[in-house]
């Protein structure tokens, strides 16, 4: 399937994302730490990791942040280009893995959210993920992600079955327990009308998701050099409760980490 068919695709299930929490969070966080009080007030430079086709990164930049995204993905990143362009925005883009970041610069605050975080698969590209990040923030300035909590990989997706059916596409999604602790494998069948054909395209993908508990994203983040501001919950400001889904995290970078 050619990328801008996959776009479609995935902007189209990501329409309830909510895009315009994750933009207000950013806001929220950069005006209560102040993370940008030299000569970048005005304008802070923002880097948006595992970007995908560019939704966040063309709110981020319409809000006034200098954004530059990266994805591992070509084809998103050219969704993404495409995107940028079409509303008049410059925003660079670069294909690299966020667990092997490099060359990109100094940033004000770096963001990694829609759980993209929870697609490494190892301990160990979590961490090099947070090192990477450190390298590539000024003194002080922000790094914000979040991740799927416990709860909503064990009670919420396991052995669950999703479905959506309208007129253009429908998917039915089922997922199971994964081969590491905390961890989520989701087998999607995507049915996408071709209209040239007037017929149904099948595609059949594989996920991986994996997460881990509060208390180890804070030990990593602190060992790659971050010092933990606030961890909340599902954009209601409060603290992670049993049954909270969204575990979001605010960082500061305070020193320069070695790996």
């Amino acid at each position: 399937m050619s990328y801008q068919r996959f776009a479609y695709v995935y902007d189209e299930l990501m329409s309830d994302a909510p895009y315009h929490e994750w933009v207000q969070f950013v806001k929220e966080q950069v005006n209560s730490y102040s993370c940008c009080e030299k000569d970048n007030l005005t304008s802070p430079r923002l880097l948006d990791l595992a970007c995908g086709t560019g939704e966040l990164s063309v709110r981020l930049a319409a809000e006034g942040f200098q954004v530059t995204g990266v994805d591992l993905s070509a084809d998103m990143l050219m969704v993404a280009k495409q995107k940028a362009e079409a509303n008049g925005l410059e925003i660079p883009f670069f294909q690299q893995d966020m667990a092997e970041l490099e060359g990109l610069g100094k940033f004000d605050i770096a963001v990694i959210f829609c759980d993209s975080l929870n697609y490494l698969k190892t301990e160990q590209q979590v961490k090099d993920t947070f090192h990477h990040v450190a390298e590539h923030l000024t003194d002080n300035g922000l790094f914000l992600f979040d991740v799927h909590s416990l709860y909503k990989v064990t009670d919420v997706f396991l052995r669950e079955t999703f479905a959506l059916s309208d007129d253009t596409i429908s998917y039915i999604w089922n997922s199971f327990p994964g081969p590491d602790d905390y961890s989520v494998e989701h087998e999607l069948s995507f049915f996408v009308l071709d209209e040239h054909s007037g017929k149904y395209d099948r595609i059949d993908e594989l996920h991986y998701q994996r997460t881990f508990p509060i208390e180890q994203y804070s030990a990593w983040l602190a060992q790659a050099g971050f010092k933990l501001l606030t961890i909340t919950a599902d954009f209601d400001n409060g603290d992670p409760r049993p049954d909270s889904e969204r575990i979001l995290f605010v960082a500061r970078n305070i020193k320069k980490p070695s790996l």
